[in-house]
């Protein structure tokens, strides 16, 4: 029996097409993850402002320019240190967090086949739960982190939920919702240049 070419371009696997507004997870990982290094490292070199004032007054104190290098060196060295420890850690906070909730979200639009603000808000919701039963503490404590995290996530989340989605759908009625269901991948931009070609 021979295959038809209409039968061969329906066996071929379809793409799974994200929904319009959802956003990719890897892509705000990442961003996430710069985002927290910059304001982890810039919220340790301010802080050590003042430890930099210490130095200077040590400065002043000591006659001997060995010593002066030497408590100059130490300075820097720590400051490097601490901006650096403050980067890395702010980093992974938040790429965690970016990560978590991206990923709530998309997984909740797939289960429930529709991308609306009651997604933002439950992978809000769910996030914030899950970074309050992380910090530290008694049960009961981290009991209350969790509830009162789950409702701050939520009412933080619904108006940037609806934000959101009002952005996407203006960004769809401008044509981007077409480009994202054709494709936006190297293949179907190849294609796309083919058929006009072909015009």
């Amino acid at each position: 029996m021979e295959t038809t070419p209409d039968d061969s371009e329906q066996s071929a696997p379809t793409r799974n097409v994200r929904k319009a507004g959802t956003v990719n997870w890897g892509t705000a990982t990442v961003i996430g993850v710069f985002a927290g290094m910059l304001y982890g490292g810039s919220r340790e070199a301010v802080a050590s402002v003042s430890k930099d004032a210490e130095v200077m007054l040590k400065l002043g104190s000591t006659p001997d320019k060995r010593e002066q290098y030497r408590l100059m060196r130490d300075a820097m060295e720590k400051r490097f240190i601490r901006v650096t420890r403050g980067s890395i850690i702010g980093g992974i906070r938040l790429g965690m967090f970016t990560a978590a909730f991206h990923g709530v979200q998309n997984l909740l639009a797939e289960q429930r086949g529709v991308h609306d603000v009651l997604n933002v808000v439950g992978a809000g919701s769910a996030t914030a739960a899950m970074f309050g039963f992380i910090l530290p503490g008694s049960l009961m404590w981290r009991a209350r982190n969790v509830a009162l995290g789950s409702v701050l996530g939520a009412a933080v989340c619904f108006p940037l939920g609806w934000l959101q989605l009002s952005l996407a759908e203006r960004a769809n009625e401008g044509g981007l919702g077409e480009m994202l269901e054709e494709g936006s991948g190297v293949g179907s931009a190849i294609e796309r240049m083919e058929s006009n070609l072909r015009k």
